[in-house]
């Protein structure tokens, strides 16, 4: 099927910025899916995968969570955040929030260098907290909900990665109008909060991922307790950020099952 993707500015003083990416037919009535950005912004695999769900049938929309009024500040472009991102992968994934690893392995670069590649660092950091980015998401569901064409009216649904895995839960909790969220390899919403759960939540993780698969069991508990639907995969000897096809984390069965489970669940909860 043929898709079609632009950059869209939306929100009240169109203050936000979103990559989107949609089948060429039909023109509206699209189940729409909000693509949630790993630390690394919508970059090519974020706009990637929107485009693969533009293949399936969904109206995907990424919104750019470093974004205002379509710029983005200094420490933050494609061309820091990859040069950044080029650092982090020569680190064991432990060592990407510990300083004095990354300071020693800093060590070598000029001066500048460090100071840009540890600003960047820190300010993508600084981004994953999920309630800082809860205003511009609320923002992006009413747009796809009220105003986008394609999607105007239609279920829809968000999926996330990492930090965009922890948004798309926290998103669950507060939005009523939300038919699913998927989560890939993101925190759980506070367990206090899953009483108020607004729709069924699915999750995959890998099992070397402890920091955050470790916390899932309690989460699913309180999820039960309180009758909510979640549905959770863990892969074995599999790691953080299994799905992303651009570093060496991928891991492509894992990805391969992770995938075609989402879809299925997109489906039953969107396709109607």
């Amino acid at each position: 099927m043929g898709f079609v993707s632009e950059w869209v500015q939306y929100g009240e003083r169109r203050e936000y910025t979103g990559y989107a990416a949609k089948p060429v037919q039909p023109a509206s009535g699209l189940p729409a899916v909000l693509v949630l950005q790993e630390i690394f912004g919508v970059d090519e695999h974020i706009q990637d995968v929107a485009d693969r769900l533009a293949r399936a049938g969904y109206a995907a929309f990424a919104p750019d969570l470093f974004s205002r009024n379509g710029q983005r500040p200094a420490h933050l472009t494609p061309e820091r955040i990859e040069a950044a991102k080029s650092f982090m992968e020569q680190l064991p994934s432990p060592g990407w929030r510990d300083i004095h690893v990354r300071n020693q392995a800093l060590s070598v670069y000029p001066q500048e260098q460090q100071n840009h590649i540890m600003e960047t660092i820190e300010g993508m950091f600084a981004a994953t907290a999920p309630a800082q980015h809860l205003e511009q998401i609320l923002a992006t569901s009413r747009f796809v909900q009220e105003q986008y064409a394609a999607t105007k009216g239609a279920k829809f649904a968000a999926l996330g990665f990492c930090m965009g895995g922890a948004l798309s839960g926290y998103f669950a909790v507060h939005e009523p109008r939300l038919s699913c969220a998927v989560v890939f390899y993101g925190n759980p919403p506070a367990i206090e909060t899953a009483a108020s759960v607004q729709c069924p939540v699915i999750g995959f993780y890998g099992q070397l991922d402890t920091a955050i698969t470790e916390k899932i069991p309690a989460f699913a508990e309180a999820m039960k307790k309180h009758g909510k639907s979640f549905e959770y995969h863990v892969y074995d000897e599999t790691p953080h950020a299994f799905f992303n096809d651009t570093r060496k984390s991928y891991r492509i069965k894992a990805s391969r099952d992770a995938y075609s489970r989402s879809l299925d669940f997109l489906n039953r909860h969107l396709g109607s």
